[in-house]
């Protein structure tokens, strides 16, 4: 009966705390008449996603809204007079100045690496290669090894940045990866011909033997890598065409 009456008294206080925060919440105060009232606000609300996207994604963030929404009504309203500079120098601004955040984010990002790397390699079981590339063993196999560039390789992997975020995993997707070393990144390219299958290897990437000052999707410039890989596999590379493949390892192709 107790328990009757406890529930009871939660649900009812869980409907009541709804009702409050629904009488709290600010109702919009814009009144939309016709379609083109509603598609004028939709533009709005998309142009607004746009830009909050791109902001969030250039170098040099956080970026001062307030002067943004200054230019852009501005801009708008055709009140081009008032504008702190004419529009045509916009874009050479925006040029020097991304460019000079980006420089600034990759000389950090590569302090930082060279920091990492050197702490790294102190490391009791990290072996470092005359590339640069380090690596630690994980697991030794002992099948057979990629004797080329050339050779074909299954492999699981995890790969993270030097903060631990992941930003790929074959584990997560259900399936290994497949692909020619002379494909992929100079640092998976050396490292997997270290490798017997069956092993598993952790390697540390410098970002000379990854993807330098470009970067690639989640993966900023300058940055160096961590995978842990896993080869469970070497095919031939005369009997490396193979059908039907669902990943083609795409995301780690050398630039």
């Amino acid at each position: 009966m107790k328990k009757i009456v406890l529930t009871a008294a939660l649900i009812a206080a869980c409907t009541a705390f709804t009702a409050e925060a629904k009488q709290k919440a600010p109702k919009s105060t814009t009144v939309l008449k016709t379609a083109k009232d509603s598609t004028s606000y939709a533009f709005g609300l998309e142009f607004a996603k746009s830009i909050n996207n791109t902001l969030e994604n250039l170098p040099g963030k956080p970026y001062d809204k307030g002067l943004l929404l200054d230019a852009l009504t501005k801009m708008i309203k055709d009140d081009t007079l008032t504008l702190a500079f004419p529009e045509q120098k916009a874009n050479e601004i925006i040029q020097r100045n991304l460019k000079l955040a980006q420089d600034a984010e990759n000389q950090k990002r590569m302090e930082e690496q060279k920091q990492f790397l050197a702490n790294n390699k102190k490391r009791p079981g990290v072996i470092e290669t005359p590339s640069g590339l380090q690596y630690e063993i994980l697991k030794m196999g002992d099948g057979a090894k990629p004797t080329s560039a050339n050779s074909r390789v299954k492999v699981h992997y995890v790969g993270t940045l030097m903060d631990g975020k992941e930003f790929d995993s074959s584990y997560k997707r259900g399936e290994p990866a497949e692909f020619e070393l002379k494909n992929v990144i100079k640092g998976w390219t050396e490292g997997l011909q270290l490798m017997p299958v069956g092993s598993k290897f952790k390697f540390y990437i410098p970002s000379d033997l990854g993807y330098g000052e470009h970067g690639q999707g989640p993966i900023p410039a300058m940055s160096a890598l961590i995978f842990e890989v896993e080869l469970l596999d070497v095919t031939n590379p005369d009997q490396s065409v193979i059908k039907g493949e669902k990943y083609q390892f795409q995301q780690y192709q050398r630039q």
